[in-house]
Protein backbone atom coordinates (compact mmCIF):
# COMPACT_ATOMS: atom_id res chain seq x y z
CA UNK A 1 0.00 0.00 0.00
CA UNK A 2 1.40 3.50 -0.86
CA UNK A 3 2.10 6.24 1.82
CA UNK A 4 -0.89 8.50 2.13
CA UNK A 5 0.21 11.90 0.38
CA UNK A 6 2.02 15.03 1.48
CA UNK A 7 -0.10 15.95 4.46
CA UNK A 8 0.93 19.64 4.38
CA UNK A 9 0.70 22.77 6.63
CA UNK A 10 -0.52 26.07 5.34
CA UNK A 11 1.39 28.44 7.02
CA UNK A 12 -0.30 31.94 6.46
CA UNK A 13 1.00 35.17 5.30
CA UNK A 14 1.88 38.07 6.88
CA UNK A 15 2.52 41.61 6.38
CA UNK A 16 5.63 42.07 7.78
CA UNK A 17 8.44 44.60 7.35
CA UNK A 18 9.98 42.68 4.51
CA UNK A 19 9.15 45.12 1.77
CA UNK A 20 12.36 46.55 1.98
CA UNK A 21 11.76 49.09 -0.90
CA UNK A 22 8.96 51.07 0.47
CA UNK A 23 10.94 53.93 1.20
CA UNK A 24 10.33 55.18 5.28
CA UNK A 25 7.95 52.40 6.19
CA UNK A 26 9.46 49.86 8.51
CA UNK A 27 11.83 48.49 6.41
CA UNK A 28 13.98 51.62 6.22
CA UNK A 29 14.31 51.93 9.94
CA UNK A 30 17.05 50.83 11.69
CA UNK A 31 16.75 47.79 13.16
CA UNK A 32 16.76 46.34 16.56
CA UNK A 33 17.52 42.78 17.22
CA UNK A 34 16.73 41.05 20.27
CA UNK A 35 17.83 36.84 21.15
CA UNK A 36 15.20 35.11 22.67
CA UNK A 37 17.45 32.53 24.64
CA UNK A 38 20.53 32.79 26.32
CA UNK A 39 21.80 28.39 26.59
CA UNK A 40 25.35 27.24 24.22
CA UNK A 41 24.38 27.76 20.73
CA UNK A 42 21.97 31.21 22.08
CA UNK A 43 24.66 33.16 23.42
CA UNK A 44 27.02 32.05 20.09
CA UNK A 45 24.22 33.88 17.82
CA UNK A 46 24.34 36.72 20.13
CA UNK A 47 28.11 36.72 19.82
CA UNK A 48 27.69 36.54 16.19
CA UNK A 49 25.20 38.74 16.01
CA UNK A 50 26.90 41.92 17.96
CA UNK A 51 30.02 41.57 15.94
CA UNK A 52 27.49 42.87 12.98
CA UNK A 53 25.47 45.18 14.79
CA UNK A 54 28.72 47.01 15.47
CA UNK A 55 29.93 47.50 11.61
CA UNK A 56 26.32 47.65 10.07
CA UNK A 57 24.64 51.01 9.86
CA UNK A 58 21.44 49.10 9.40
CA UNK A 59 21.16 47.99 12.74
CA UNK A 60 21.36 49.22 16.15
CA UNK A 61 24.96 48.48 18.08
CA UNK A 62 23.15 47.13 21.04
CA UNK A 63 22.13 43.61 21.18
CA UNK A 64 19.31 41.90 23.99
CA UNK A 65 19.50 38.70 25.33
CA UNK A 66 16.65 37.24 26.50
CA UNK A 67 17.80 34.84 29.83
CA UNK A 68 15.85 32.64 32.22
CA UNK A 69 17.10 34.08 35.20
CA UNK A 70 19.35 31.80 37.36
CA UNK A 71 20.84 31.89 40.83
CA UNK A 72 24.76 30.47 40.53
CA UNK A 73 26.27 28.49 42.83
CA UNK A 74 27.98 31.84 44.25
CA UNK A 75 24.31 33.27 45.00
CA UNK A 76 24.71 35.61 41.80
CA UNK A 77 22.18 35.81 39.27
CA UNK A 78 23.34 34.79 36.02
CA UNK A 79 22.09 38.16 34.08
CA UNK A 80 24.10 40.39 36.51
CA UNK A 81 27.35 38.16 35.58
CA UNK A 82 26.76 38.08 31.99
CA UNK A 83 26.36 41.97 31.72
CA UNK A 84 29.33 42.20 34.62
CA UNK A 85 31.33 39.97 32.82
CA UNK A 86 30.24 39.89 29.32
CA UNK A 87 30.19 36.34 29.55
CA UNK A 88 27.48 33.70 29.86
CA UNK A 89 29.61 31.89 32.58
CA UNK A 90 27.38 28.61 32.71
CA UNK A 91 26.79 28.12 29.27
CA UNK A 92 29.81 29.59 27.08
CA UNK A 93 32.39 30.06 29.63
CA UNK A 94 35.59 31.31 28.74
CA UNK A 95 33.69 33.45 25.76
CA UNK A 96 33.35 37.28 25.58
CA UNK A 97 30.25 37.89 24.16
CA UNK A 98 30.79 41.65 22.89
CA UNK A 99 30.12 44.72 24.85
CA UNK A 100 27.51 45.54 22.99
CA UNK A 101 25.07 42.10 24.21
CA UNK A 102 22.86 42.95 27.26
CA UNK A 103 21.26 40.45 28.87
CA UNK A 104 18.04 40.85 30.37
CA UNK A 105 15.65 38.35 32.75
CA UNK A 106 12.18 39.90 31.45
CA UNK A 107 11.07 38.67 27.96
CA UNK A 108 8.76 41.20 27.81
CA UNK A 109 10.74 43.69 27.83
CA UNK A 110 13.92 42.50 25.99
CA UNK A 111 11.70 42.18 23.03
CA UNK A 112 9.90 45.44 23.47
CA UNK A 113 12.03 47.44 21.12
CA UNK A 114 12.93 45.12 18.47
CA UNK A 115 12.38 44.49 14.98
CA UNK A 116 14.26 41.68 14.49
CA UNK A 117 13.86 38.82 16.69
CA UNK A 118 15.95 35.72 17.10
CA UNK A 119 14.16 32.10 18.55
CA UNK A 120 16.61 29.87 20.17
CA UNK A 121 15.34 27.95 23.50
CA UNK A 122 14.32 24.16 23.21
CA UNK A 123 11.90 23.81 21.38
CA UNK A 124 9.36 22.48 23.88
CA UNK A 125 9.34 25.95 25.53
CA UNK A 126 8.08 27.66 22.69
CA UNK A 127 4.42 27.65 22.99
CA UNK A 128 4.66 28.94 26.28
CA UNK A 129 7.33 31.81 25.26
CA UNK A 130 5.01 32.22 22.36
CA UNK A 131 1.71 32.97 24.28
CA UNK A 132 3.83 35.47 26.62
CA UNK A 133 4.36 37.27 23.77
CA UNK A 134 0.97 37.51 21.81
CA UNK A 135 0.04 41.42 22.20
CA UNK A 136 3.71 42.28 23.29
CA UNK A 137 5.98 42.59 19.82
CA UNK A 138 6.21 45.49 17.61
CA UNK A 139 4.02 45.61 14.38
CA UNK A 140 6.01 44.43 11.70
CA UNK A 141 8.80 42.00 13.17
CA UNK A 142 10.65 39.85 11.37
CA UNK A 143 11.80 36.64 13.41
CA UNK A 144 14.28 33.71 13.33
CA UNK A 145 14.29 30.65 14.39
CA UNK A 146 17.37 28.27 15.16
CA UNK A 147 15.31 25.85 17.35
CA UNK A 148 15.87 21.92 16.20
CA UNK A 149 12.22 20.25 16.85
CA UNK A 150 9.04 20.12 16.49
CA UNK A 151 5.46 20.11 18.12
CA UNK A 152 2.85 16.75 17.63
CA UNK A 153 -0.48 18.50 18.26
CA UNK A 154 -4.08 16.22 17.45
CA UNK A 155 -4.23 17.66 14.37
CA UNK A 156 -0.50 16.57 13.47
CA UNK A 157 2.78 17.64 13.71
CA UNK A 158 3.73 21.47 13.61
CA UNK A 159 7.01 23.11 12.56
CA UNK A 160 7.96 25.24 15.19
CA UNK A 161 8.42 27.95 12.30
CA UNK A 162 4.80 27.65 11.94
CA UNK A 163 3.72 27.67 15.58
CA UNK A 164 5.71 31.21 15.69
CA UNK A 165 4.07 32.36 12.49
CA UNK A 166 0.71 31.47 13.46
CA UNK A 167 0.55 32.47 16.91
CA UNK A 168 2.79 36.05 17.02
CA UNK A 169 1.44 36.55 13.51
CA UNK A 170 4.48 37.07 11.79
CA UNK A 171 7.24 35.97 8.76
CA UNK A 172 9.54 33.71 10.37
CA UNK A 173 12.06 32.13 8.76
CA UNK A 174 15.42 29.79 10.16
CA UNK A 175 18.59 29.32 10.30
CA UNK A 176 20.08 25.29 10.31
CA UNK A 177 23.42 24.20 9.78
CA UNK A 178 26.50 22.23 11.16
CA UNK A 179 26.67 24.12 13.76
CA UNK A 180 28.22 22.67 16.55
CA UNK A 181 28.27 26.07 19.17
CA UNK A 182 31.79 25.20 21.20
CA UNK A 183 33.51 25.91 17.76
CA UNK A 184 31.62 28.85 16.04
CA UNK A 185 32.52 30.19 19.71
CA UNK A 186 36.90 29.85 19.02
CA UNK A 187 35.56 31.44 15.53
CA UNK A 188 36.41 28.07 13.63
CA UNK A 189 35.21 28.05 9.81
CA UNK A 190 31.72 27.16 9.47
CA UNK A 191 28.26 27.22 7.64
CA UNK A 192 25.12 27.53 7.59
CA UNK A 193 21.62 27.71 5.75
CA UNK A 194 18.79 30.20 6.04
CA UNK A 195 15.28 28.59 4.99
CA UNK A 196 12.91 31.47 3.88
CA UNK A 197 9.18 31.25 2.11
CA UNK A 198 9.27 33.86 0.13
CA UNK A 199 10.75 37.37 0.34
CA UNK A 200 14.26 36.57 -0.16
CA UNK A 201 15.55 40.33 0.48
CA UNK A 202 14.53 39.27 4.11
CA UNK A 203 16.20 35.87 3.81
CA UNK A 204 19.26 38.52 2.76
CA UNK A 205 18.66 40.82 5.57
CA UNK A 206 19.34 37.53 8.20
CA UNK A 207 22.40 36.54 5.81
CA UNK A 208 24.26 39.74 6.41
CA UNK A 209 23.25 39.78 10.09
CA UNK A 210 25.06 36.31 10.90
CA UNK A 211 27.64 35.80 8.09
CA UNK A 212 30.94 36.96 9.43
CA UNK A 213 34.36 35.60 7.94
CA UNK A 214 34.09 32.49 9.77
CA UNK A 215 30.36 31.63 9.28
CA UNK A 216 29.21 31.73 6.11
CA UNK A 217 25.42 31.85 5.71
CA UNK A 218 23.59 30.86 2.25
CA UNK A 219 20.05 31.65 1.54
CA UNK A 220 17.56 28.95 0.54
CA UNK A 221 13.51 28.92 -0.67
CA UNK A 222 12.77 26.25 1.29
CA UNK A 223 11.84 26.70 4.94
CA UNK A 224 10.36 23.30 5.82
CA UNK A 225 12.85 21.26 4.08
CA UNK A 226 16.12 23.57 6.49
CA UNK A 227 13.66 22.85 9.30
CA UNK A 228 13.19 19.62 8.79
CA UNK A 229 16.62 18.73 8.06
CA UNK A 230 17.77 20.53 11.73
CA UNK A 231 15.00 18.98 13.91
CA UNK A 232 15.60 15.11 12.38
CA UNK A 233 19.17 14.93 12.42
CA UNK A 234 19.27 15.00 15.68
CA UNK A 235 17.00 11.21 15.93
CA UNK A 236 19.82 9.89 13.82
CA UNK A 237 22.88 11.02 15.96
CA UNK A 238 20.95 9.10 18.79
CA UNK A 239 21.67 6.22 16.42
CA UNK A 240 25.16 7.21 15.92
CA UNK A 241 25.98 7.41 19.10
CA UNK A 242 24.23 4.02 20.15
CA UNK A 243 26.74 2.86 17.46
CA UNK A 244 29.77 3.97 18.89
CA UNK A 245 28.59 2.90 22.47
CA UNK A 246 28.72 -0.48 21.22
CA UNK A 247 31.49 -0.12 19.67
CA UNK A 248 30.55 -1.05 16.37
CA UNK A 249 32.74 0.70 14.68
CA UNK A 250 32.72 3.47 11.35
CA UNK A 251 31.58 0.85 8.86
CA UNK A 252 28.03 0.18 10.72
CA UNK A 253 27.95 4.46 11.79
CA UNK A 254 28.77 4.96 8.20
CA UNK A 255 25.45 2.88 7.17
CA UNK A 256 23.48 4.58 9.92
CA UNK A 257 24.31 8.17 8.87
CA UNK A 258 23.31 6.61 5.21
CA UNK A 259 19.94 4.97 6.17
CA UNK A 260 19.04 7.91 8.74
CA UNK A 261 19.66 10.81 5.59
CA UNK A 262 17.71 8.21 3.28
CA UNK A 263 14.37 8.45 6.14
CA UNK A 264 14.78 12.19 6.75
CA UNK A 265 14.41 13.08 2.94
CA UNK A 266 11.59 10.48 2.78
CA UNK A 267 9.73 11.91 5.80
CA UNK A 268 10.10 15.33 5.23
CA UNK A 269 8.89 14.86 1.12
CA UNK A 270 5.83 12.59 2.56
CA UNK A 271 4.84 15.63 5.26
CA UNK A 272 6.10 18.62 2.45
CA UNK A 273 6.06 17.96 -1.09
CA UNK A 274 7.39 21.25 -1.41
CA UNK A 275 10.78 20.31 0.11
CA UNK A 276 13.71 20.49 -2.30
CA UNK A 277 16.04 17.43 -2.85
CA UNK A 278 19.03 19.96 -3.40
CA UNK A 279 18.44 21.52 0.20
CA UNK A 280 19.99 17.79 1.58
CA UNK A 281 22.34 19.03 0.09
CA UNK A 282 22.98 22.45 1.86
CA UNK A 283 24.79 22.71 5.17
CA UNK A 284 21.46 22.44 7.10
CA UNK A 285 21.45 18.87 5.50
CA UNK A 286 24.08 16.35 5.03
CA UNK A 287 26.78 18.13 7.08
CA UNK A 288 24.83 18.95 9.72
CA UNK A 289 24.03 14.88 9.81
CA UNK A 290 27.99 14.48 9.70
CA UNK A 291 28.79 16.84 12.39
CA UNK A 292 25.99 15.99 14.77
CA UNK A 293 26.81 12.23 14.42
CA UNK A 294 30.65 12.70 15.19
CA UNK A 295 30.68 15.44 17.84
CA UNK A 296 27.42 16.66 18.74
CA UNK A 297 25.57 16.31 22.37
CA UNK A 298 22.44 14.07 21.51
CA UNK A 299 25.72 11.44 19.99
CA UNK A 300 27.79 11.58 23.34
CA UNK A 301 24.54 11.03 25.51
CA UNK A 302 23.29 8.17 23.49
CA UNK A 303 27.03 6.50 23.68
CA UNK A 304 26.38 6.75 27.38
CA UNK A 305 23.53 5.29 27.53
CA UNK A 306 24.25 2.18 24.75
CA UNK A 307 27.83 2.14 27.35
CA UNK A 308 25.74 1.41 30.57
CA UNK A 309 23.27 -0.72 28.55
CA UNK A 310 20.10 1.64 28.57
CA UNK A 311 19.84 0.86 32.59
CA UNK A 312 20.27 4.82 33.17
CA UNK A 313 17.88 6.84 31.70
CA UNK A 314 18.29 10.27 29.65
CA UNK A 315 16.85 12.42 31.77
CA UNK A 316 19.91 11.24 34.29
CA UNK A 317 22.07 11.20 31.94
CA UNK A 318 21.11 14.33 30.55
CA UNK A 319 21.77 16.00 33.59
CA UNK A 320 24.82 14.56 34.90
CA UNK A 321 26.40 15.57 31.43
CA UNK A 322 25.13 18.37 30.20
CA UNK A 323 25.28 21.15 32.84
CA UNK A 324 21.48 22.67 31.86
CA UNK A 325 21.85 22.12 28.25
CA UNK A 326 18.76 19.84 26.41
CA UNK A 327 18.50 17.17 24.17
CA UNK A 328 16.42 17.58 21.44
CA UNK A 329 16.99 14.44 19.72
CA UNK A 330 14.80 12.04 22.23
CA UNK A 331 11.79 14.36 22.19
CA UNK A 332 12.00 14.79 18.64
CA UNK A 333 12.01 10.59 18.30
CA UNK A 334 9.27 10.55 20.39
CA UNK A 335 7.10 13.29 18.33
CA UNK A 336 8.40 11.66 14.77
CA UNK A 337 7.37 8.25 16.58
CA UNK A 338 3.83 9.67 17.13
CA UNK A 339 3.39 10.75 13.45
CA UNK A 340 4.86 7.69 12.12
CA UNK A 341 2.18 5.64 14.33
CA UNK A 342 -0.55 7.73 13.51
CA UNK A 343 0.15 7.56 9.94
CA UNK A 344 0.74 4.20 9.87
CA UNK A 345 4.10 4.75 8.05
CA UNK A 346 6.01 2.60 11.10
CA UNK A 347 7.23 -0.19 8.44
CA UNK A 348 8.55 2.65 6.16
CA UNK A 349 10.71 4.44 8.80
CA UNK A 350 12.63 1.21 10.50
CA UNK A 351 15.42 3.49 12.06
CA UNK A 352 13.26 6.10 13.39
CA UNK A 353 10.86 3.86 14.83
CA UNK A 354 13.53 1.90 16.59
CA UNK A 355 15.85 5.00 17.74
CA UNK A 356 12.33 5.98 19.50
CA UNK A 357 12.61 2.18 20.98
CA UNK A 358 15.30 1.80 22.59
CA UNK A 359 15.21 5.36 24.11
CA UNK A 360 11.77 4.51 25.92
CA UNK A 361 13.82 0.88 26.92
CA UNK A 362 11.00 -1.07 25.26
CA UNK A 363 14.67 -2.40 23.01
CA UNK A 364 18.20 -2.63 23.98
CA UNK A 365 20.44 -0.29 22.44
CA UNK A 366 22.24 -3.55 19.99
CA UNK A 367 18.57 -3.08 18.31
CA UNK A 368 19.86 -0.13 16.06
CA UNK A 369 21.53 -2.95 13.55
CA UNK A 370 18.66 -5.82 14.32
CA UNK A 371 15.88 -4.58 12.15
CA UNK A 372 15.49 -6.37 8.68
CA UNK A 373 16.54 -5.15 5.70
CA UNK A 374 13.81 -5.96 3.48
CA UNK A 375 11.20 -4.02 5.50
CA UNK A 376 12.31 -0.76 4.29
CA UNK A 377 11.79 -2.68 1.04
CA UNK A 378 7.74 -2.58 1.73
CA UNK A 379 8.05 1.45 0.97
CA UNK A 380 9.27 1.09 -2.82
CA UNK A 381 5.94 -0.74 -4.10
CA UNK A 382 2.86 1.34 -5.11
CA UNK A 383 4.29 4.65 -6.45
CA UNK A 384 6.02 5.60 -2.79
CA UNK A 385 9.64 4.83 -4.25
CA UNK A 386 9.36 8.44 -5.14
CA UNK A 387 10.19 9.74 -1.64
CA UNK A 388 13.24 7.50 -1.18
Amino acid sequence: MAPPAAMEETTPTFNTLSNINDGDNAASQISRVTVVGSGNWGSVAAKLIASNTLKLASFHDEVRMWVFEETLPTGEKLTEVINQTNENVKYLPGIKLGKNVVADPDLENAVRDANMLVFVTPHQFMEGICKRLVGKIKEHVEVISLIKGMEVKMEGPHMISTLISEQLRVNCCVLMGANIANEIAVEKFSEATVGYRENKEVAKKWVQLFSTPYFVVTPVQDVEGVELCGTLKNVVALAAGFVDGLEMGNNTKAAIMRIGLREMRAFSRLLFSSVKDSTFFESCGVADLITTCLGGRNRRVAEAFAKNGGKRSFDELEAEMLQGQKLQGVSTAREVYEVLRHRGWLELFPLFATVHEISVGNLPPSAIVEYSEHKRNCSLVEGSAQYF
